[in-house]
């Protein structure tokens, strides 16, 4: 390969990785946007009418430390909160747990999902909220 194609490869690996990184900061802020609906009743390190959400990967549904509102459907839901279980409840919660009380109708756009599914896993990753009991 010459000069010219390595570093014209090289140029197009940056530029392809910063616009990557930019694209992932720009879901994390319109996730962060989105966010602002959920709160009303949802914070990261506490609970309030809802459960918090610092822990919330990995974490089975209906077991928040000290949130003790959960509706029996949910917590007898079974579900291990992962990106592929927030994307199917959060499009329409009433529908995946029946029973649920919390009262939203679910955000319905895909694109509005998957931000604010990087922002919780960006803001709740280890290290940047304590789980509060």
């Amino acid at each position: 390969m010459t000069t010219g194609r390595v570093r014209a490869a090289t140029l197009a690996a940056v530029a392809f990785t910063a616009t990557g990184a930019a694209t992932h900061d720009e879901k994390i802020r319109l996730g962060a946007q989105v966010y602002e609906r959920c709160a009303a009743c949802h914070s990261i390190e506490g609970n309030r009418t809802g459960p918090q959400h610092c822990g919330l990967f990995g974490r089975r549904a209906g077991s928040a430390p000290g949130y003790d509102s959960y509706s029996k459907s949910m917590r007898d839901s079974r579900i291990v909160w992962n990106e592929r279980a927030l994307d199917r409840f959060l499009q329409d919660p009433t529908k995946v747990v029946p029973g649920t009380t919390m009262g939203y109708a679910g955000v319905k756009d895909a694109s509005e999902r998957a931000d604010l599914i990087a922002w919780l896993r960006h803001a709740t990753a280890p290290g940047r909220c304590t789980v509060q009991p």
